[in-house]
Protein backbone atom coordinates (compact mmCIF):
# COMPACT_ATOMS: atom_id res chain seq x y z
CA UNK A 1 0.00 0.00 0.00
CA UNK A 2 0.98 3.59 -0.60
CA UNK A 3 -0.25 5.73 2.33
CA UNK A 4 0.13 9.28 0.27
CA UNK A 5 -3.00 8.27 -2.01
CA UNK A 6 -4.24 5.12 -0.60
CA UNK A 7 -7.72 6.77 1.30
CA UNK A 8 -7.89 8.85 -2.13
CA UNK A 9 -8.16 5.75 -4.14
CA UNK A 10 -10.18 3.40 -1.96
CA UNK A 11 -13.48 4.59 -1.05
CA UNK A 12 -15.94 3.97 1.07
CA UNK A 13 -18.00 0.80 0.01
CA UNK A 14 -20.13 -2.32 0.15
CA UNK A 15 -17.80 -3.84 1.86
CA UNK A 16 -16.79 -1.55 4.65
CA UNK A 17 -20.71 -1.41 5.52
CA UNK A 18 -20.43 -5.24 6.00
CA UNK A 19 -17.74 -5.39 8.57
CA UNK A 20 -19.61 -2.67 10.57
CA UNK A 21 -22.92 -4.72 10.08
CA UNK A 22 -20.71 -7.94 11.00
CA UNK A 23 -19.56 -6.46 13.96
CA UNK A 24 -22.75 -5.07 15.54
CA UNK A 25 -24.75 -8.31 14.74
CA UNK A 26 -22.03 -10.44 17.43
CA UNK A 27 -21.55 -7.63 19.98
CA UNK A 28 -18.16 -7.05 21.19
CA UNK A 29 -16.31 -4.60 22.66
CA UNK A 30 -12.56 -4.92 22.23
CA UNK A 31 -11.19 -5.02 19.04
CA UNK A 32 -7.68 -5.34 17.34
CA UNK A 33 -7.75 -4.23 14.01
CA UNK A 34 -4.57 -6.39 12.33
CA UNK A 35 -2.83 -4.73 9.02
CA UNK A 36 -5.14 -1.37 10.00
CA UNK A 37 -2.79 0.41 7.35
CA UNK A 38 -4.04 4.29 7.36
CA UNK A 39 -6.83 3.48 9.52
CA UNK A 40 -9.41 4.51 7.17
CA UNK A 41 -11.84 1.77 8.44
CA UNK A 42 -10.09 1.30 11.94
CA UNK A 43 -11.46 5.53 12.45
CA UNK A 44 -14.99 4.36 11.77
CA UNK A 45 -14.68 1.69 14.07
CA UNK A 46 -13.55 3.83 17.01
CA UNK A 47 -16.71 6.34 15.92
CA UNK A 48 -18.94 3.08 15.91
CA UNK A 49 -17.81 2.64 19.95
CA UNK A 50 -15.57 0.15 19.81
CA UNK A 51 -12.15 -0.10 21.73
CA UNK A 52 -9.39 -0.36 19.00
CA UNK A 53 -5.79 -1.13 19.12
CA UNK A 54 -4.64 -1.23 15.47
CA UNK A 55 -1.40 -2.78 14.48
CA UNK A 56 0.70 -2.13 10.98
CA UNK A 57 4.45 -2.59 9.93
CA UNK A 58 3.81 0.53 7.72
CA UNK A 59 5.68 3.17 9.92
CA UNK A 60 4.09 5.69 7.38
CA UNK A 61 1.04 4.26 7.35
CA UNK A 62 -0.04 4.47 10.99
CA UNK A 63 1.64 8.26 11.11
CA UNK A 64 -1.29 8.85 8.54
CA UNK A 65 -3.62 7.05 10.98
CA UNK A 66 -2.56 8.98 13.75
CA UNK A 67 -3.09 12.27 12.38
CA UNK A 68 -7.02 11.69 11.44
CA UNK A 69 -9.66 13.50 13.39
CA UNK A 70 -11.78 10.99 14.71
CA UNK A 71 -14.01 10.28 18.20
CA UNK A 72 -12.87 7.29 20.03
CA UNK A 73 -9.65 5.84 21.46
CA UNK A 74 -7.41 4.04 19.02
CA UNK A 75 -4.14 2.36 20.33
CA UNK A 76 -1.64 2.62 17.64
CA UNK A 77 1.08 -0.02 17.26
CA UNK A 78 3.61 -0.21 14.77
CA UNK A 79 3.98 -4.31 14.44
CA UNK A 80 2.36 -7.20 13.32
CA UNK A 81 0.44 -9.98 15.26
CA UNK A 82 2.93 -11.22 17.19
CA UNK A 83 2.84 -7.97 18.87
CA UNK A 84 -0.85 -8.55 20.15
CA UNK A 85 -1.97 -9.46 23.92
CA UNK A 86 -2.38 -12.58 24.90
CA UNK A 87 -6.55 -13.61 25.62
CA UNK A 88 -6.59 -9.69 25.32
CA UNK A 89 -9.83 -8.80 22.51
CA UNK A 90 -13.32 -9.84 21.53
CA UNK A 91 -12.33 -9.48 18.36
CA UNK A 92 -9.36 -10.05 16.01
CA UNK A 93 -10.33 -8.25 12.27
CA UNK A 94 -8.23 -7.80 9.09
CA UNK A 95 -9.92 -5.54 6.20
CA UNK A 96 -8.81 -4.93 2.57
CA UNK A 97 -7.57 -8.03 1.35
CA UNK A 98 -4.98 -8.01 4.35
CA UNK A 99 -4.76 -12.02 4.37
CA UNK A 100 -3.34 -11.69 0.55
CA UNK A 101 -0.22 -10.51 1.55
CA UNK A 102 1.24 -13.19 3.63
CA UNK A 103 2.78 -14.98 1.04
CA UNK A 104 4.08 -18.28 2.12
CA UNK A 105 2.36 -21.28 4.28
CA UNK A 106 4.54 -19.98 7.14
CA UNK A 107 3.72 -16.53 7.31
CA UNK A 108 -0.03 -17.26 7.04
CA UNK A 109 0.00 -19.97 9.93
CA UNK A 110 1.54 -17.63 11.83
CA UNK A 111 -0.50 -15.03 11.84
CA UNK A 112 -3.62 -16.59 12.33
CA UNK A 113 -2.41 -18.64 15.14
CA UNK A 114 -0.95 -15.23 16.63
CA UNK A 115 -5.30 -14.34 16.35
CA UNK A 116 -6.04 -17.20 17.89
CA UNK A 117 -3.80 -16.51 21.11
CA UNK A 118 -4.80 -12.76 21.35
CA UNK A 119 -8.53 -13.83 21.37
CA UNK A 120 -10.45 -14.47 24.45
CA UNK A 121 -12.46 -17.30 24.32
CA UNK A 122 -15.25 -17.42 21.90
CA UNK A 123 -13.56 -14.38 20.39
CA UNK A 124 -14.43 -13.86 16.74
CA UNK A 125 -11.46 -13.81 14.20
CA UNK A 126 -12.69 -12.07 10.99
CA UNK A 127 -10.90 -11.33 7.27
CA UNK A 128 -11.51 -11.24 4.03
CA UNK A 129 -9.69 -12.39 0.71
CA UNK A 130 -10.21 -12.79 -3.01
CA UNK A 131 -11.67 -15.99 -4.82
CA UNK A 132 -9.24 -17.65 -7.11
CA UNK A 133 -11.65 -18.98 -8.92
CA UNK A 134 -13.28 -15.45 -9.59
CA UNK A 135 -10.25 -14.55 -11.59
CA UNK A 136 -10.10 -10.83 -10.45
CA UNK A 137 -6.61 -10.17 -11.90
CA UNK A 138 -8.42 -10.77 -15.55
CA UNK A 139 -10.46 -7.90 -15.12
CA UNK A 140 -7.14 -5.48 -13.65
CA UNK A 141 -5.07 -6.83 -16.63
CA UNK A 142 -7.78 -5.05 -18.95
CA UNK A 143 -7.96 -1.57 -17.03
CA UNK A 144 -5.29 1.54 -18.90
CA UNK A 145 -5.63 3.94 -17.23
CA UNK A 146 -4.96 5.71 -13.91
CA UNK A 147 -5.64 6.55 -10.65
CA UNK A 148 -5.88 10.15 -9.59
CA UNK A 149 -4.96 12.11 -6.13
CA UNK A 150 -4.00 15.07 -4.50
CA UNK A 151 -0.61 15.36 -3.14
CA UNK A 152 -2.24 16.61 -0.19
CA UNK A 153 0.97 18.40 1.13
CA UNK A 154 1.69 20.20 -2.21
CA UNK A 155 -1.99 20.78 -3.82
CA UNK A 156 -0.13 18.80 -7.24
CA UNK A 157 -2.27 16.36 -8.46
CA UNK A 158 -1.20 12.72 -9.08
CA UNK A 159 -1.77 9.55 -11.04
CA UNK A 160 -1.21 6.12 -9.92
CA UNK A 161 -0.12 3.99 -12.51
CA UNK A 162 -0.39 -0.11 -12.48
CA UNK A 163 1.87 -2.36 -14.35
CA UNK A 164 0.63 -5.89 -13.86
CA UNK A 165 3.42 -9.17 -14.12
CA UNK A 166 1.43 -11.70 -13.27
CA UNK A 167 1.53 -15.33 -11.81
CA UNK A 168 4.65 -16.74 -10.80
CA UNK A 169 3.31 -20.43 -9.26
CA UNK A 170 0.61 -18.61 -7.20
CA UNK A 171 1.65 -15.52 -6.42
CA UNK A 172 0.89 -12.76 -8.25
CA UNK A 173 3.16 -9.36 -8.92
CA UNK A 174 2.25 -6.25 -9.42
CA UNK A 175 3.70 -2.76 -9.70
CA UNK A 176 2.46 0.57 -8.28
CA UNK A 177 4.26 3.96 -9.51
CA UNK A 178 3.06 7.34 -8.12
CA UNK A 179 3.72 10.35 -10.66
CA UNK A 180 3.39 14.33 -10.78
CA UNK A 181 0.82 14.51 -13.52
CA UNK A 182 1.80 17.88 -14.45
CA UNK A 183 5.74 17.03 -14.72
CA UNK A 184 5.38 12.99 -15.09
CA UNK A 185 8.22 12.73 -12.29
CA UNK A 186 7.97 9.34 -10.36
CA UNK A 187 7.86 9.74 -6.78
CA UNK A 188 7.25 6.79 -5.49
CA UNK A 189 7.12 2.71 -7.08
CA UNK A 190 5.88 -0.08 -5.33
CA UNK A 191 6.25 -3.74 -5.79
CA UNK A 192 3.19 -5.39 -4.62
CA UNK A 193 2.49 -9.31 -4.27
CA UNK A 194 -0.51 -11.29 -3.53
CA UNK A 195 -1.24 -14.70 -2.49
CA UNK A 196 -4.89 -15.97 -3.51
CA UNK A 197 -5.72 -19.11 -1.30
CA UNK A 198 -8.68 -21.51 -2.01
CA UNK A 199 -11.76 -21.62 0.57
CA UNK A 200 -10.46 -24.96 0.90
CA UNK A 201 -6.96 -24.35 2.01
CA UNK A 202 -8.49 -21.40 3.93
CA UNK A 203 -10.54 -23.26 6.01
CA UNK A 204 -8.44 -26.29 6.75
CA UNK A 205 -5.38 -23.56 7.93
CA UNK A 206 -8.27 -22.45 10.39
CA UNK A 207 -9.44 -25.52 11.71
CA UNK A 208 -5.69 -26.44 12.20
CA UNK A 209 -4.79 -23.53 14.95
CA UNK A 210 -8.50 -24.38 16.84
CA UNK A 211 -11.14 -22.35 15.24
CA UNK A 212 -14.51 -23.38 14.87
CA UNK A 213 -17.82 -22.60 14.11
CA UNK A 214 -16.28 -21.20 10.70
CA UNK A 215 -18.64 -19.28 8.21
CA UNK A 216 -17.95 -18.38 4.52
CA UNK A 217 -20.20 -15.50 3.57
CA UNK A 218 -19.67 -14.29 -0.10
CA UNK A 219 -19.42 -10.81 -1.78
CA UNK A 220 -20.70 -8.71 1.24
CA UNK A 221 -23.67 -10.29 2.19
CA UNK A 222 -24.87 -12.72 5.14
CA UNK A 223 -24.99 -15.51 2.75
CA UNK A 224 -23.00 -18.30 2.08
CA UNK A 225 -20.01 -18.35 -0.33
CA UNK A 226 -20.25 -20.25 -3.53
CA UNK A 227 -17.66 -21.15 -6.55
CA UNK A 228 -18.55 -17.56 -7.56
CA UNK A 229 -18.16 -15.58 -4.86
CA UNK A 230 -15.10 -13.12 -5.73
CA UNK A 231 -15.13 -12.23 -2.00
CA UNK A 232 -14.48 -14.39 1.03
CA UNK A 233 -15.38 -12.94 4.33
CA UNK A 234 -14.78 -15.90 6.59
CA UNK A 235 -15.75 -15.64 10.52
CA UNK A 236 -14.52 -18.06 13.11
CA UNK A 237 -14.89 -18.63 16.70
CA UNK A 238 -11.49 -19.89 19.15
Amino acid sequence: MIPLVYDQINHWGKDDEFFLALLKKINVKKIADLGCGTGRLTTHFAKAGYHITAVDPNEEAIEYAKNKKYPGEVTWIVGDSSDLQTNAFDTVIMTANVAQVFLTDKSWQQVISDAYRALKPAGHFIFDTRNPLARAWEQWEKDMTPDVAINQETGEPLEIWTEYEGFVDDIYTFYETVKNARTDEVLIQEKMQLKFRTQEELYESLQRVGFSQIQVYGDWEFKDATVETKSFIFHSIK
